[in-house]
């Protein structure tokens, strides 16, 4: 797949050119039969990608914020209280929207590049409930993966429904929406699934939808669930125009999900992972997150005191490859390189191989070649 730019950001991903064909084809109708069982397909893998049975898929024009958006003001009313688990930038959204609509908020926060300790779950838990938990299973601005079993083990039988924000890791990391006892599943297309971006998928139990059933009302309109209800158990009827094409390659890009096998994906995620670490250290680089919650599907890497970000990146791009900067306390410091969807070990080696040349042209002593003879034994073939 490798294209003379490439992009290694934590999102959007590279596209697979089967995927880009089919959100090249004409655009048709919303109620083409061919359009309105594609739509059907992409529902469908959707929820069995969560390793659901019984939830209801949402497939809504869109981004990641709008599903954040929908899994909030439909099971949360004005006035209730929430708590968010956060590791860092996008765990802090879901307190931003809580103040939006009304919605009080106990914000429990890992210190940057860690995660929050189940046990100080446990104990904020046992000092009260919450109408809902909000947990974001990567955190694109640390690379913090949580653990969301053992958060969810805590939570089981009680009242409080369970968010999970997947943005950064459906598709690259197992989610078991029925086995965990999620309530509502978000996430977007333009990550690990590696689809354009344009939607906001969600997923919500047969719980999350009685307490939005459970409300005569709620503070939105187009994010209001109950809205979109009969288009996703019929996709033929009519609510507001989806966005056809997006939905068409969104179909395909599941597919090839399908195609390749849950259990292959997520072993081949982690390979990769494992390969783009053991280089970048081989580069000399440190890595910003915690060894124990290291994300499967982008790494965040701190840069060597004398290296400037913007100069660096600045290399690294006029070699084909484009990295994204850090954010909040590390913005400046550390980049962040996503390995995450349909990339593959000739992804992987241009993007070290370029990494390692800037660091070189910067000043850097590397050795040449040093960074993807690490990676190798750890590439999938």
């Amino acid at each position: 797949m490798i294209d003379e730019t490439l992009t290694m950001i934590p999102g959007p991903t590279p596209v697979h050119p089967r995927i880009l064909d089919a959100l090249s084809r004409p655009t048709v109708s919303h109620v083409a039969p061919a359009f309105v069982e594609d739509f059907r397909s992409a529902l469908r893998d959707f929820r069995t990608l969560c390793r659901s049975t019984s939830g209801q898929p949402f497939i809504v024009a869109g981004a990641g914020t709008l599903a954040m958006e929908m899994a909030l003001v439909n099971v949360v009313a004005p006035g209730e209280k929430i708590l968010v688990i956060s590791h860092g930038y996008f765990g802090d959204r879901f307190a931003e929207l809580a103040a939006a609509f009304g919605i009080e908020c106990d914000l429990l926060r890992s210190n940057w590049g860690e995660a929050v300790a189940p046990a100080d779950v446990a104990k904020r838990l046992d000092s009260g409930s919450y109408a809902a938990v909000t947990i974001t299973h990567v955190d694109t601005s640390t690379g913090t993966a949580s653990p969301v079993e053992a958060y969810c083990d805590l939570l089981r039988g009680r009242d409080e429904l369970v968010i999970l924000d997947g943005v950064c890791a459906t598709a690259g990391i197992d989610e078991r929406f029925d086995e965990w006892g999620i309530d509502v599943l978000l996430t977007g297309p333009q990550k690990a699934i590696g689809a354009p971006p344009g939607v906001a998928l969600c997923l919500f139990s047969d719980r999350a939808l009685e307490r939005r059933r459970s409300r005569s009302s709620v503070p939105a309109y187009y994010a209001d669930v109950l809205r979109w209800l009969p288009i996703m158990q019929d996709p033929g009827r009519y609510y507001s125009t989806p966005c056809v094409n997006e939905i068409v390659a969104l179909a395909t890009a599941l597919r090839m999900v399908h195609e390749e096998g849950l259990p292959a994906r997520f072993a081949r995620h982690a390979a990769i992972a494992r390969a783009v670490r053991a280089g970048l250290e081989a580069a000399g680089l440190t890595l910003f997150t915690a060894p124990g919650c290291r994300a499967d599907t982008l790494s965040v890497v701190l840069l060597p005191s004398e290296v400037a970000d913007i100069a660096f990146r600045k290399e690294v791009a006029a070699r084909g490859v484009v990295l994204a900067g850090g954010l909040g306390p590390i913005a400046g410091k550390a980049f962040r390189l996503g390995h995450m969807g349909n990339i593959g070990a000739g992804e992987v080696a241009k993007s070290l191989d370029a990494i390692e040349a800037s660091l070189r042209a910067l000043g850097v002593a590397v050795e040449a070649g040093a960074a993807v003879a690490a990676a190798a034994p750890f590439l999938p073939r």
